[in-house]
C-alpha cells in the first residue's frame, strides 16, 4: 500500500480527515490531485472546499487518454 499511495495512507490510519481531488491533467493526459487534510473531525470543511474546486473546475465527465474508448 505504501507503494502505490505513500501518503494518503498514513491519514486513514489516523482517522484524520482527509480527501483527494482531482484537478487536471498533465500534457500527456495523466490525472493530477491535490489532497486536503484538516483537523480531526471537520470534515465539513473537506466538503466545503471539494464543492468549490468542482464547481470552479469541473472534472466528472473528464477522463485520462490513456482510458478514452477508442
Amino acid at each position: 500500500m505504501f507503494t502505490f499511495s505513500p501518503f494518503t495512507v498514513w491519514f486513514n490510519l489516523t482517522g484524520q480527515p482527509a480527501i483527494m481531488l482531482p484537478l487536471g491533467h498533465t500534457d500527456g493526459g495523466l490525472p493530477l490531485a491535490v489532497q486536503c487534510v484538516v483537523r480531526y473531525g471537520d470534515e465539513e470543511t473537506l466538503f466545503r472546499l471539494a464543492s468549490q474546486l468542482e464547481a470552479a473546475w469541473p472534472w466528472r465527465n473528464r477522463q485520462p487518454a490513456l482510458t478514452q474508448p477508442i
